[in-house]
C-alpha cells in the first residue's frame, strides 16, 4: 500500500529537476521509484553522482552519465528519502547501509529534495526505526561499549559491509529528544565514520505522498 503514496511524491520531485542539472540521488525502494520515472527527463539531465552501487545500477539500466564526485564542480540538486523525519525536518536515514555517502553528497548538493512516504513522519525519531552508525572494524568492541551508554537494543547487521568496508551498528528503541546533542557526540566517538542522524544537513523540502492520495510540501524555513 506505501508503495502508491511512495509513487506519488516521486512524480512530485521531478518538477525540481532543471536543464543541465548533476544530480545527487539516493538509495531505497522510493529512489529506485524516481529513478524509474527519471528515465523520460535523459535529454535533460546532465548527469548523476550516486551515493550507492544499487543505485548506480539502476541510473545505469537507462544508460544515464555518471559521475564521480570528485569529478563534479558542483552538485546542483540532491534526491533521496528518509527512514524517519520529525517536525523539525531533522531525520534518520541510512537504512541501506549508505548513510555515509548520502551524508557527503547531501552536503555537497546545493539543494536536497527528501522525497517520503506519510508512514516517515513521526514525533519522536528512534521510535519505529533503528538509528545506523557505520563504524570501522577494529573499534568494533569499543564504539559498542560507548554506544551502549545510551540505552535502546543494539544490533549489528549480520552479513552487511558498507562500499567502504565497514560494518553497521543499529539501535534499536531510543527516544531521541535531542537530535543535533546526539549527532555530535555520537560522531565524537572514535571509530564511527558517521551516523544516520540528519541533523545539520537538513532536507531543503520534503515532498510527502499522504494516505489520502495528496501531497504536501514543506520548505525548510531556517534556511
Amino acid at each position: 500500500m506505501l508503495e502508491k503514496f511512495k509513487k506519488i511524491a516521486s512524480q512530485a520531485a521531478l518538477k525540481y529537476i532543471n536543464n543541465n542539472d548533476i544530480v545527487g540521488i539516493g538509495t531505497g525502494t522510493t529512489i529506485k521509484y524516481f529513478i524509474n520515472m527519471l528515465s523520460n527527463f535523459k535529454k535533460k539531465i546532465n548527469g548523476f553522482v550516486s551515493t550507492s552501487i544499487t543505485s548506480t545500477n539502476e541510473l545505469k539500466k537507462y544508460n544515464f552519465n555518471i559521475y564521480n564526485s570528485n569529478e563534479v564542480d558542483i552538485i546542483n540538486i540532491y534526491f533521496d528519502s528518509a527512514d524517519e523525519i520529525n517536525n523539525n525536518m531533522e531525520m534518520i536515514k541510512g537504512g541501506g547501509a549508505a548513510l555515509t555517502n548520502e551524508k557527503i553528497i547531501s552536503s555537497i548538493a546545493d539543494k536536497f529534495i527528501c522525497i517520503v512516504d506519510q508512514s516517515k513522519h513521526v514525533n519522536i525519531l528512534g521510535k519505529t526505526h533503528p538509528l545506523p552508525i557505520e563504524i570501522i572494524p577494529m573499534a568494533k568492541s569499543y564504539v559498542t561499549k560507548e554506544l551502549s551508554k545510551l540505552g535502546g537494543l543494539l544490533k549489528y547487521r549480520k552479513g552487511i559491509i558498507t562500499e567502504h568496508g565497514n560494518i553497521i551498528l543499529d539501535i534499536y528503541n531510543l527516544e531521541i529528544t535531542e537530535p543535533v546533542k546526539l549527532e555530535k557526540y555520537i560522531n565524537s566517538i572514535a571509530g564511527v565514520v558517521t551516523v544516520g542522524l540528519f541533523t545539520n544537513r537538513r532536507a531543503d523540502i520534503i515532498i510527502t505522498g499522504n494516505y489520502d492520495y495528496t501531497v504536501s510540501t514543506i520548505k525548510n524555513i531556517k534556511l
